[in-house]
């Protein structure tokens, strides 16, 4: 038995020869079923104190309790406890809502770094962050920090957030999130959290891309596809005679000898020219992105440049 998902907690070959039993997380209203019986029950319960339990306290027991009965029968005994100490040896004291904090001292939030929560939680900060949502990204980091979560995991995961679902929309979001990893990493709890807070809510309400991310998916493809194909002669380097003599680096153009630093030339091998990757979105900086590329893929398709260049010439 475990109280984890056993697909973390259970080997897979033991998982493979059981039946997986699932037992879902209890209602606040089956919590507070639960207490009352408790109270009342005199032969497995506390109904012999006579303990009287405050709605208030009552209501902060079953919230604390997150869904798990034994965790709130366990902070009623230890209240009950604290109740036949404050009161009279006839009649001990009820249990207010006062008396309940006292018991509970700190609520233990449900997470295991190495279990399904854990992944849960980042999952739902990183879904909230690329639906644009800054409330529930809040939320989620909150939860995290409060759990105790490592905070450079989260400042890991929103880095990787910055280029993947941001992208050139936002070429600012990166930097932002790196600098606020790195102010944590200055600051520390509970200073530092601020920081990974203020990179939340600008990477939830930036203008979002994953053309880099699916660009460079579709370029590690190409590479599985084509494997090691060469690189073109005029982008070669050449240091030494023989490769001058063998045709390294001829035909090369310098950019910079063209109007707007553009020459117009091929640079991925002859098996995949003219593929292209990468199509930015019209969101963000990325728009000013998507017009330079069409305006400068459009002069490659049409023309090829001179070569040696007039000065300022185009191609």
């Amino acid at each position: 038995a475990t109280t984890e998902n056993p697909s973390f907690a259970v080997i897979a070959p033991l998982l493979s020869r059981c039946r997986v039993v699932t037992l879902n997380r209890l209602t606040e209203e089956d919590l507070a079923t639960i207490v009352r019986q408790a109270l009342a029950d005199e032969e497995r319960g506390l109904g012999r104190q006579r303990l009287a339990l405050a709605p208030d306290a009552l209501e902060l027991l079953v919230s604390v309790s997150d869904g798990d009965g034994r965790s709130a029968l366990n902070s009623l005994e230890v209240a009950a406890s604290l109740a036949a100490a404050g009161g009279g040896a006839e009649r001990p004291a009820d249990i207010t809502r006062a008396l309940m904090e006292q018991a509970l001292q700190k609520k233990a939030l449900l997470y295991d770094k190495s279990g399904e929560e854990h992944y849960n939680l980042i999952s739902a900060l990183h879904k909230s962050l690329r639906g644009s949502d800054p409330d529930a990204a809040l939320y989620w980091l909150a939860r995290m920090f409060a759990a105790g979560e490592d905070p450079f995991f989260i400042a890991r995961r929103m880095v990787r957030f910055a280029s993947e679902d941001v992208g050139n929309a936002d070429p600012q979001a990166l930097s932002i999130t790196m600098a606020a990893m790195e102010a944590f990493r200055f600051l520390g709890h509970p200073e530092g959290e601020l920081a990974l807070a203020q990179a939340a809510v600008y990477l939830a309400t930036a203008p979002k891309s994953n053309s880099v991310y699916a660009a460079y998916g579709s370029a590690q493809d190409a590479v599985t596809r084509g494997g090691s194909l060469p690189v073109p002669l005029h982008i070669r380097n050449a240091p030494t005679k023989l490769m001058q003599e063998l045709g390294y680096g001829q035909g090369y153009r310098y950019a910079h000898d063209y109007r707007d630093a553009f020459a117009p030339q091929d640079y991925l091998p002859e098996e995949l020219k003219g593929q292209v990757f990468y199509h930015p979105t019209d969101r963000g900086y990325e728009r000013t992105v998507a017009e330079r590329l069409a305006r400068w893929r459009d002069l490659r398709a049409r023309r090829k440049p001179k070569h040696p260049p007039e000065p300022g010439d185009t191609g």
